[in-house]
């Protein structure tokens, strides 16, 4: 971030005293080759034309023009028609230890967002059973993408939303009926698609034992709905103790039913037709949303006078906006991706841009174990609950797989190789990293070698090709953190810290800290490794995962 603002001012200065604008396309990143440079930028042979310059020509007056405007700079190099390879001074990179120390907790957190106001729902699976390891996943990937985006000045909001109308919800109620009438030897007509799993049975047993045998001579409407009622509050409760047990804060807990009994649906359905957006149909309500580029138009209301979850989803959407939320964020399963463009077409529906609707996918995790496929169904009761994944491998070996891949890729969870303290674990591999950090400092102070304070003097002494491939890496920790925001991606901070955590085990074997050549080699090795352990201790709480001194 300071390398790219920095290099940057001093460009854009430079073009303005020659009379030229700062070119949209014009870039500054760092090469994918060491050798040419910290920074490589194309804006030499951006303005050239306009300039009435020749490209190579006009990159080497830059060159020579940034040497003279800033000491800083190392070198800058002339490369192919016209890119500029830029060099800073080990002095550059030595201020972000600087920074990381002087800023802690804070490095790399800036106001991008400005206070805009979003709205992030995830995981809200329907209450019909325990959350397995797919849902976790979703709850990684919400909670993390969360913590993002207040880090970076974003005002956000969590909700669940509580699927606890429609048909799965009395198929929970009949389910839990007929295991009721089972434990009382009544005779019983299974419905079709039920779910089959142990938490029915002991849901209807927790039935029998508060309810009593009279429960059975009731009608079965009424039964059906006293068993919904009870296992839907039973479940809920569960999940609610789930998702804090790992970590994750939903804010707000939004009932579907709720948004029925108030009339939401059908005064959003009669605003549509107002409008002319929604239109009835041989007994059915629709939506018109090819106007808006679905592919089809939508039953909103079936002819048997049922609403669609396409009714309710956007009377929902429509609520959230009402809300004041500038962007709405839903994290679906992947499943869900053919659900998108008619959710797009609802939102401009409502008078929104369709970007006010951000959707993001989450894919289907194999849950293994010593590579070995686990099989799972919620339906048929065959599933490994997040709760007993949690047990096994520990809260935070389970959120950071989950983030350790773009959430739309497929994830392999192998049970096994996640519980293993070994650098072949992902989150054993970014843990330790700090946790030999740690050990060092607390070495050190066994020694009567405290904690030393940063000076330049001190951190000149940083200057070998380790030393300054750590000092760039975090120099990047703010880009990460944009990056993360505005993609609404957090593997990108996983993917960040397994990198940096290489870096520093890979210094750790080269370089000696305690036992350095002389003192004010030791504290200034000191120094850059408390600032790597401030980054990677950042970059875990970002991602829900814990930053233990000893392992």
């Amino acid at each position: 971030m300071r390398a790219l603002t920095h290099l940057r001012g001093l460009l854009g200065s430079i073009l303005e005293k020659k009379g030229a604008e700062w070119p949209e396309k014009a870039t500054i990143e760092p090469p994918k080759d060491k050798k040419f440079g910290d920074m490589a930028c194309n804006i030499a042979m951006l303005t050239a034309g306009k300039l009435g310059r020749k490209p190579r020509e006009l990159a080497e007056e830059l060159a020579r023009e940034l040497l003279e405007a800033d000491p800083g700079l190392s070198k800058v190099e002339v490369a192919g028609p016209g890119f500029l390879n830029v060099t800073f001074a080990p002095s550059f990179w030595q201020q972000t230890v600087e920074e990381v120390l002087e800023a802690r907790q804070c490095f790399g957190k800036f106001n991008l967002g400005r206070g805009a106001k979003v709205q992030v729902e995830f995981v809200s699976a329907n209450p019909t059973g325990p959350l397995h390891i797919g849902h976790g996943r979703g709850a990684a990937v919400g909670d993390s993408m969360a913590r993002i985006l207040r880090a970076m000045d974003y005002e956000v909001s969590t909700e669940y939303y509580i699927n606890d109308a429609g048909r799965q919800m009395r198929l929970l109620g009949e389910s839990i009926w007929v295991r009721l009438l089972e434990l009382l030897e009544k005779p019983v007509a299974y419905p079709e698609d039920w779910y089959k799993g142990e938490y029915i049975i002991d849901l209807a047993r927790e039935l029998v034992t508060l309810k009593g045998k009279a429960l059975a001579d009731l009608p079965p409407a009424e039964a059906q709905d006293i068993c919904y009622e009870y296992g839907m509050k039973s479940i809920l409760d569960g999940i609610k103790k789930d998702l804090a047990d790992f970590r994750v804060e939903h804010q707000v807990w939004f009932s579907e039913k709720s948004l029925v009994a108030a009339g939401a649906v059908e005064r959003t359905l009669a605003d549509l037709k107002a409008r002319g957006l929604a239109y009835d149909k041989d007994g059915a309500a629709w939506m018109g949303t090819t106007q808006f580029g679905d592919d089809k138009d939508r039953v909103l209301r079936k002819s048997t006078g049922e609403l669609t979850y396409f009714a309710s989803d956007i009377a929902y959407h429509a609520d959230k906006y009402a809300r004041g939320f500038n962007t709405v964020v839903d994290i679906w399963g992947a499943d869900h991706h053919g659900y998108i463009p008619r959710m797009k077409a609802a939102v401009q529906a409502l008078g929104r841009a369709p970007e006010d609707l951000k959707v993001i996918l989450v894919q289907l995790v194999n849950l293994m174990r010593g590579g070995e496929q686990i099989a799972m169904s919620t339906r048929a009761g065959q599933f490994e609950t997040l709760a007993d994944v949690c047990a096994e491998v520990g809260v935070d070996a389970a959120r950071f797989m989950f983030l350790s891949r773009k959430s739309d890729s497929h994830l392999d969870f192998d049970l096994e190789l996640v519980k293993q303290q070994s650098m072949d674990n992902p989150v054993y591999y970014v843990q330790y990293a700090f946790a030999r950090i740690c050990s060092l400092f607390a070495k050190a102070a066994e020694r009567g070698v405290a904690k030393p304070a940063p000076s330049r003097e001190l951190l000149a002494r940083l200057d070998t090709p380790e030393d300054l491939d750590l000092m760039r890496f975090m120099e990047q920790y703010p880009d990460i953190l944009a990056s993360a925001a505005l993609t609404l991606s957090p593997h990108v901070v996983s993917f960040y810290l397994r990198d940096l955590a290489g870096l520093l085990h890979r210094y750790y074997t080269m370089h000696p800290v305690l036992a350095a050549p002389d003192e004010a080699l030791m504290r200034a090795r000191m120094l850059l490794l408390e600032a790597v352990s401030v980054v990677v201790a950042s970059g875990l709480e970002l991602l829900g995962v814990n930053a233990p001194e000893k392992m």
